[in-house]
Formats: structure tokens, sequence, C-alpha cells
């Protein structure tokens, strides 16, 4: 395992704690400043203190990575802020490589984020407040992973959902951006609602929100059991379940999916971050943090298996009719998210994390290589209307072409070590569905390296088809959008071949992820390699790779994409044709927006016009508030007639009254 050299004398007699505590708050503090004081700083000043506080935050993390690496681990309270039933509820750090890890990814996409968000929005009127969410976004998320309890996770999971929805509808004077964020938020409530549930579910079982006292116990409350209406269940698996709905929710698993090809309506630097290291990752963190829990239940595996099975698949091959450049590539993060559930559900942990990383920084990559193009066709994003690029933006280009090989698998890019680590993982599990699982991922493969390739051939090369006019307007992004391509392409090249060993063959993530001995799948992958690490291990990964099918599969894509785009152009058109029904199932998506529209949505309104009609106005408005009304209305009439005015009316009203006055009286 590689190891850092620690940043110097500088930091180390800076108490660590206070390094933790700043890496989130500095993000925190520019967004307030963004915020609050956007007019009085002007543009130049919010980018200015955004883009230094989350440098500072990605700095700290490679010193707190540095000192991670030493052996220097952390779990610290640092304010309990209530105590229900004594259980404290608290804020804290738990700090060890799984933590480490997500926090340099996060911080460094998101760095990249800011700096190419200097270029990508310099004309957008609401340039400050742009800075201002994702500094929060960026600070939501460093509170989620960097969490030690249950309550300061859901903080993090509650405010990044939060953030995302102001994000995605950022233009909200557009229709379609407000439709996506909506739906985004709701969508991820549903999620939402079943993490809740684990999480009441955990303190019940448990009585505590901590992790390591819930993880310490995991073992012995295994064979505890609920029944339902449904028959007797483990708790465990009861508690998985909900806790890996709330991750379909974030991480837009099947059928919650519906969301996050739609968030594309923000502007293309929060595609990136939402879809890279950040919002879509989190469920995937968040089973990886409670595999202590998972592993004791093969039924929530299975489930997380051929659930992630079934989005890998079934959302590449949407990928493969789109021509919207951003959403083919949201489709492939929806393919991608797919695999790292597999990975989870087959109890590699430490490689769905490795292949979060790596995918992170090319798929970031790949939506900013997007929103390059996208700057350069005047906000055009069809790609039947762009083409021959790759001689006018020479630099988007190539980092592109990073980003599709690395995506694609193919060696030795990063995604390549990661994507087939995977599907060695998946090949050597026993848990049920794992076949299946086996067969989706494969076709996968051959999946993803056409729509990848085929998003290359139809932006960057043949001819231009975008208009005489925009052609003649056509250059090379300005330097602050090509900076972070660049910077993202170099992982996009050489992860695999710092973090392969590490991870697949070292202890590279240690305690922090459990796994039970006859689970553990790493271990048979490593078995394989015959003991050797260092350059030996990765020469020797990539030469058994070329001789497995994941790798044929890959090259085949690519050469069909070439082929249909690049050579025989009218093929496509006819493959769509001649496919008839199954090219419109594609291209509707399998109906799954069509479906939530008729059962949901118009169920809902119309549920709740039928509470308009006859509660609201009938019940509430006729009866309690304009009945009440009426009634005293009604009364008043009456008493008018008394009030005549005359005195010998009211005098034989007194001498009537006195007399029945008397009369009870007498009488009692």
């Amino acid at each position: 395992m590689f190891s850092l050299v620690r940043f110097g004398a500088v930091f180390s007699k800076i108490n660590m704690s206070t390094v933790y505590l700043i890496i989130p708050l500095v993000c925190l503090t520019a967004s307030i400043i963004c915020g609050l004081f956007g007019k009085a700083i002007g543009r130049r000043g919010a980018h200015s203190i955004a883009v230094s506080g989350v440098a500072l935050a990605f700095v700290l993390s490679l010193v707190v990575y540095a000192d991670v690496q030493d052996g220097n681990l952390a779990n610290q309270t640092l304010y309990i802020w209530a105590i229900s039933g004594g259980i404290p509820f608290q804020i804290g750090f738990l700090i060890d490589q799984l933590s480490v890890t997500m926090m340099v990814i996060v911080t460094f996409v998101s760095l990249a984020v800011h700096i190419y968000t200097i270029g990508y929005m310099a004309d957008d009127p609401g340039y400050q407040r742009f800075f201002c969410y994702i500094s929060l976004f960026t600070f939501s998320m460093l509170m989620l992973v960097m969490s030690n309890n249950f309550l300061q996770l859901f903080f993090g999971w509650e405010a990044v959902g939060l953030v995302s929805y102001l994000l995605i509808g950022f233009w909200f004077e557009r229709d379609a951006a407000i439709f996506a964020n909506m739906k985004a938020f709701l969508v991820n409530r549903i999620g939402d609602l079943g993490f809740l549930l684990g999480i009441a579910a955990i303190l019940y079982v448990f009585g505590s929100s901590d992790y390591a006292a819930v993880f310490a116990s995991a073992p012995f409350v295994k064979e505890a059991t609920v029944i339902s209406p449904f028959g007797e269940w483990q708790w465990i698996t009861v508690i998985c379940l909900l806790l890996f709905m709330g991750a379909m929710g974030k991480s837009a698993q099947v059928p919650l999916h519906v969301w996050l090809p739609d968030s594309m309506e923000g502007p293309t630097p929060i595609s990136a971050l939402i879809h890279a290291a950040t919002m879509v990752t989190a469920g995937i963190f968040m089973v990886a943090r409670m595999s202590p829990l998972f592993e004791f239940s093969e039924t929530a595996l299975s489930v997380v298996l051929v659930i992630g099975a079934t989005t890998a698949i079934f959302m590449a091959l949407i990928g493969l009719v789109q021509n919207d450049i951003k959403r083919v590539v949201a489709y492939s993060t929806l393919s991608q998210l797919g695999y790292m559930t597999v990975a989870l559900g087959a109890s590699a942990y430490e490689i769905a994390i490795f292949h979060l990383g790596t995918h992170a920084f090319f798929k970031a990559l790949l939506f900013l290589g997007a929103g390059s193009v996208i700057i350069a066709m005047h906000h055009e994003q069809d790609m039947r209307k762009m083409g021959g690029l790759r001689t006018i933006m020479p630099i988007t280009y190539i980092t592109c072409a990073v980003g599709a090989l690395a995506l694609a698998g193919i060696p030795p890019f990063a995604g390549f070590f990661s994507k087939d680590a995977i599907i060695e993982a998946v090949h050597h599990s026993e848990i049920w569905g794992a076949q299946y699982a086996y067969i989706a991922v494969l076709l996968g493969v051959f999946v993803t390296a056409f729509y990848a390739f085929r998003l290359l051939f139809m932006t960057f090369h043949g001819r231009n088809r975008s208009g005489t006019d925009i052609i003649k307007h056509l250059h090379e992004s300005p330097n602050v959008v090509i900076l972070p391509l660049v910077a993202l392409a170099i992982p996009s090249v050489f992860a695999g071949f710092i973090f392969f060993g590490p991870v697949v063959v070292g202890d590279y993530f240690g305690d922090s992820i459990f796994i039970i001995r006859y689970h553990d799948v790493t271990q048979k992958i490593a078995e394989g390699f015959n003991g050797k690490t260092g350059l030996a291990l990765v020469l020797a990964a990539i030469w058994h790779g070329l001789f497995t099918w994941p790798f044929w599969l890959a090259v085949s894509g690519a050469v069909g994409a070439w082929y249909c785009y690049c050579k025989n152009t009218a093929l496509p058109a006819k493959i769509a044709s001649a496919s008839g029904p199954i090219y419109r199932i594609l291209d509707n998506k399998y109906g799954f927006d069509d479906f939530y529209q008729a059962v949901f949505t118009k169920s809902t309104v119309a549920f709740g016009k039928l509470l308009s009609k006859h509660i609201d106005a009938g019940l509430i408005d006729g009866t309690l508030v304009n009945g009440t009304a009426n009634t005293i209305s009604g009364f008043s009439a009456i008493l008018r007639h008394i009030q005549t005015g005359y005195t010998y009316h009211y005098a034989f009203v007194m001498i009537i009254g006195l007399f029945g006055l008397i009369t009870v009286f007498v009488w009692l």
C-alpha cells in the first residue's frame, strides 16, 4: 500500500480535532458569506471566498488522510445537544480509512467544480447565489461522511437533499427546472421515509445512535425477531432493508431512479457535483459504513445485489437511445451506481468504494467536458447537432476521450481496475441472485462502451452539423474551464494503478469495513494473484484482463460505436426503425414516468380535489365557517325583531319575565 508523507511540520503541532472541525466549517462559512453578503463582495469576491474555502478543505483533508495512513484514527464526540430516554444525541466525527477517503474525493471534485463554475456561470445573474449553494452542498456532504452517529448522518443526508433541490431548480424561471427539482425532492422523500424508519428501528433495538455501540452489539441481536403481517422477520434484516430504501432514493436505484436524469435541468457544474462524488454516492457510502449490519442479513444482501444488477443493465440500455449529451452521461451514472450497488450486495464493500472513487473522477470529467462542449455550442445539448469538434476543441476532446476510455473499462485507465474487480467479485459470490447479477454486469460492459464511444464520436468526429452561424464562433473553452478537465483526467488515468493493490490485495480500509469471512470475495480475488504486489500486481491485473470477457466486450462496444457513427452513419436509424417496440420502450424509459404520473400523481391530484371540494369547501367552509356565520346571522335576525325600541314593549317583557320568575320560585 502506497503511503503519503505527512504535510510537514506546519501541521505537526495542530490539534487534529481542530482540523476535523475546520474542514466542514470552512465550507459553511464560505456559503454564509456568499449568501448573505453576495452583493457587497461582488462576483470576484464570491468565487474567491468559495474556491479558497473548498481548497483549504481539500488540503486539510489530505493532511487528515496522511495522518490516518500513519495509523491515527479518531472517534470523538464534540457536543451533546439533547438527551432523550437516556439516549444522547450528539455531534461527532469518525475519522478512519473510509471516511477520510470520501473526504478527499468530495473536496477534490468539489474544488474542480468550483473552479469550473467561474467560467461556466460567468454571465449568470445568480453567480453569488450559485457559489453559496455549492459551498453549502460540500459542507452537507462532509458532515454526512464524517459523522459518527445516525442522527448526524441523517442531518447530512437531508441537507444534501435540500441543497440539491435548490441547485436543480437554480434556473427557477424555467418550468422544466421547477418540475425536475420537485420530482427529485419528492422521490427522495420516499427513500428517506424508509431511512428514517430504519434509524428509528436502530434506536429501538440497540438503544443507541452511536455507530460504535450499534456495530458492537450487532452480533448479539442478529437473531432477534419481530412479528409482522408478513410473518416473522429478523430485526437486522428489517433494519438493513429500511436503510437500503434510503440508499435506493439517494443513489437512484430502480424504481426510485426517475429523479436523476431530470436533474440535468440544473447547470452543468451541478450535474457533475451531484452525479460524480457527492449526493448520489451517499447511499453507496452509507451501505459500506453499515457493513457490520448488512453482513448479518443475507436476505438484505441479495436484495441489494438484485436491485443493483437491474439498475446497471436496464439503465445502460436507455443510454443507447439518448441524444442529449448530458442525459447520456446521466444514464451512465445510473448504470455505474448499479455496479457499485452490485459490489455492496456481493460483500465487496472495498471494491464498491474503489469504483466510487474512480467513477467520481471520470464521471465528473465527462460532465464538465460535456459542459465545455455546451458552452462552445451556445448551450446546444443535442448530439445530433454536433460533430467535428476534435480539431476545434482538442483539449476538451482528449480529456473526454480519457473519460470515455475509463468509463468503458479499457486498460490501463482507472475504470478498468475497479469495474473488472466488481465483475470478478460477483463471479466469486455465492449470495442468492449472484448469477443474474454476473450476467447483468457482463452485458453492461458492452452497452457502456457502446454509448460512451457513441457520445465521443457523435460529438467530436465526423462533420459538424450545428449550422454555419455556430461553426464560425466555435473555439476551445477558456483556461478556467480547461484546468479542471485536466486535473480530473489525471486520476482518471492513474487512480487504478495507485489503489488497485491496496484495496484488492492489501488492507486499505482496515477495520472501517466489516466482512464475515465466508463472504470475503475480495480475498478470493487477491488469492488469484499469488502474492504479487506493486507494479507487478498492476501488470498482472492488466494481463489477466486482456484474456477475459469484459475486455473484449468493451472493445466490441467501442468498435460497434465507431462503425455505426463514423463508418456507416445510416445504420443506427435503420436499427431503430427495425427494432420498433424495443426502441420505443427504451425511448420511453420503460414507462416509469408515465406509470408514476398515472398511478401516483393523477390519483394524488384527484384525491386533493376531492378533499378540496367536500372537506375544505363543503365541511370546513360550508358547515363550520359559513354555517357558523349563517347561524349567528339568523339568530341575530330574530333578536332584531325583539329590539323594537318601544318602551311599552320592554315593560311588557319585564312583567312577563317577573311573572315567570315568581312562578318558578313558588313552584320550587
